[in-house]
C-alpha cells in the first residue's frame, strides 16, 4: 500500500521509462534526476533535511500568553510595557496581531501628531504629562546598533482660544491643569494680539497657552521604534485579521439576584491577509487595541450581545469617525513661532515645516458625519466649512491655497469621547486600550502602561484610571472630555 501511495504521489518519476529514457542518444541527467526523487520522499516523511512543500513561517504561534488585537501605537505601548514590567526577561510571550502592515490606513501615521496636557479631565492632563516624560526620554526604545530615534518634537505648544461663553470653563481647566502639574499660562485679547500679531482677536474673550511638553512630533518615528524596540524584547508579529474568538463560559448570581453569564477567551483564530486560512491561537489574555474597529472585536467576544438594559447587553461605544486633515501655503502666513491653534468654532491649524506651510481642519457636527467607508478626502468641505474660520482668525489666510489632503480616522467613543482602559468586567480576560477619540497617540505611553499594570498587578498604580473601565457604560457614569479637537 505504501509503495502504491507513493506510485500515486510521485507520477513517472518512479517508472522505467522516466529514470533511463534514450533521447537523440543521450542519456538524461540521471544524478538530477535522483536528487528530484530524493527531495520529493523527504517532502512526504516529517523531519527530513529538505525544505517542506508548505512554508508556515507567516503564520503566528500556535499559542501565546497574550494576544494584542492592533499594531498601532496603543497596542504596541500596551506590549512594551509588558515586557519592561515582567518580574523576569523572556516571561511573558506577547503576540501583535495587525492586519494592515503597512499601517496606510491606521490612525497613528494618518494623525496630525500633537500632544497638549489642555483637557478638562485630571487624568487626561496626568495621562500626557506622563506621555511628554516619556517622549522626552526616548532613549527608552533604543536599540543596540540602531541609530538613535529622532521624534522631530517641535515645542511650539497649543493655543486654546475661548468665547464669552467659554471663558469660565477655560479658566476652571486652567485652574485644574496647574494643579496637576501642566504648565499653562492665560492670556487676555490684548496680551494675545501682542504675543502673535497676525491673529484677529474679535471674538476671543481668553486664551490658554501651553508653556512646556505641548506641541507635535512624528507618528511613524513613534510607531517604527517601538516596533523595532519590541522585536529586540522577543514580541511577535503577525499580519492577519481577528476573526473568532473561542470561549467558555460559567454563570453566577450576583447580589441583586441577577443572573450572569462570564466569558474567559481560549483561542483567537487569525484569518491570514489575502488566504481564507486561519490559524488558531492558544492564549491567557486578549488586549483590544483595535482603534476605530475594536467595537466590532468587542462584539466577536460577545461583549454586548446579551438583552438591552443588562451588562451583557452593554456595548463598547467605539466606532470609526472619519476625519480630514488638509495642507496648504500661505506666504504671509504665521511664522516659525506659531503654535498648534484651537479656535472656538472647531477649527484648527499648526505650521507644518519651514516653508510656510500649515496643515489643519475641524471636526463635523453630527449631522456633517462623512462616510467611514472609505478614506476619500471632500475638498467642498475646506471651502465650506474650515477655511472660512481660519481666514477670519487669521486674516493672512484668505490667499491660502490648498496643495493635498489627507483622511483618518478616530476611535471615537460615542459615551463621552474618552478612553476605554482595563478589563471588561464579564469577558475576564479581555482587556481594553482605545476609544481615545483622537488624542490616543499623545497618550500611548501612558495608557499602555495602566493596561500593563492592571494585567500584571490587578489594579492601576501609575495612574489612577478607573473613571475609564469599561463598568461606566453601564451604569451610565460619562467621565465627559470637553476638550476634543
Amino acid at each position: 500500500m505504501l509503495r502504491r501511495a507513493l506510485r500515486l504521489r510521485l507520477g513517472p518519476c518512479l517508472s522505467g521509462r522516466g529514470l533511463g529514457t534514450y533521447r537523440g542518444g543521450s542519456t538524461l541527467d540521471w544524478d538530477g534526476k535522483v536528487s528530484k526523487i530524493k527531495k520529493k520522499f523527504q517532502s512526504i516523511f516529517p523531519g527530513g533535511a529538505w525544505s517542506p512543500l508548505y512554508d508556515t513561517s507567516h503564520l503566528p504561534p500556535e499559542r501565546s500568553d497574550v494576544v494584542i488585537v492592533g499594531g498601532g501605537v496603543l497596542g504596541l505601548s500596551v506590549a512594551y510595557w509588558l515586557k519592561r514590567l515582567e518580574k523576569q526577561q523572556g516571561a511573558i510571550q506577547v503576540l501583535v496581531v495587525e492586519r494592515d502592515h503597512t499601517y496606510a490606513r491606521a490612525s497613528t501615521v494618518l494623525s496630525v501628531g500633537g500632544i497638549r496636557q489642555q483637557f478638562s479631565l485630571p487624568e487626561n492632563v496626568q495621562l500626557s504629562l506622563f506621555s511628554a516624560e516619556f517622549l522626552r526620554n526616548i532613549n527608552y526604545l533604543a536599540v543596540v546598533d540602531d541609530p538613535p530615534l529622532d521624534l522631530q518634537f517641535n515645542p511650539s505648544g497649543y493655543l486654546l482660544l475661548a468665547s464669552e461663553e467659554g471663558a469660565a470653563i477655560m479658566e476652571r481647566n486652567v485652574k485644574m491643569q496647574r494643579q496637576e502639574g501642566a504648565k499653562v499660562c492665560l492670556m487676555s485679547p490684548e496680551q494675545l494680539q501682542k504675543k502673535f500679531p497676525w491673529i484677529n482677536t474679535e471674538g476671543v474673550a481668553l486664551a490658554s497657552y501651553g508653556l512646556e511638553n505641548e506641541g507635535w512630533f512624528d507618528p511613524w518615528c513613534l510607531l517604527q521604534g517601538l516596533r523595532r524596540k519590541l522585536q529586540s524584547m522577543g514580541v511577535l508579529f503577525c499580519q492577519g485579521e481577528v476573526t473568532r474568538f473561542i470561549s467558555s463560559s460559567s454563570h453566577m448570581e450576583t447580589a441583586s439576584g441577577e443572573q450572569v453569564t462570564l466569558k474567559r477567551i481560549h483561542e483567537v483564530h487569525v484569518k491570514m491577509d489575502h488566504s481564507q486560512e486561519f490559524q488558531p491561537v492558544e492564549c491567557a489574555i486578549v488586549v483590544n487595541a483595535a482603534g476605530a474597529w475594536s467595537g466590532q472585536i468587542a462584539e466577536l467576544a460577545g461583549v454586548g450581545t446579551g438583552p438591552p438594559g443588562t451588562m451583557q447587553g452593554t456595548k463598547l461605544p467605539v466606532e470609526p469617525r472619519k476625519r480630514y486633515v488638509y495642507l496648504w501655503h500661505c506666504p504671509q502666513g504665521p511664522g516659525l513661532e506659531a503654535p498648534l491653534v484651537a479656535d472656538p468654532s472647531g477649527a484648527y491649524f499648526r505650521r507644518e515645516g519651514l516653508g510656510n506651510s500649515y496643515l489643519g481642519s475641524c471636526s463635523p457636527t453630527e449631522e456633517e458625519e462623512p462616510d467611514p467607508g472609505n478614506l476619500e478626502v471632500d475638498y467642498d468641505f475646506f471651502q465650506e466649512k474650515v477655511w472660512p474660520r481660519l481666514a477670519q482668525r487669521v486674516p493672512a489666510f484668505e490667499t491660502l491655497k490648498v496643495r493635498s489632503a489627507w483622511a483618518g480616522y478616530y476611535d471615537y467613543n460615542t459615551f463621552d469621547q474618552n478612553g476605554v482602559v482595563g478589563p471588561h468586567p464579564l469577558v475576564i480576560n479581555m482587556y481594553f486600550a482605545t476609544g481615545f477619540s483622537g488624542h490616543g497617540l499623545q497618550q500611548a505611553p501612558a495608557v499602555g502602561r495602566a493596561v500593563a499594570e492592571m494585567m500584571l498587578e490587578g489594579h492601576f498604580q501609575t495612574i489612577n484610571l478607573s473613571p475609564f473601565l469599561f463598568g461606566r457604560f453601564y451604569f451610565g457614569e460619562k467621565a465627559q472630555e470637553h476638550c476634543i479637537l
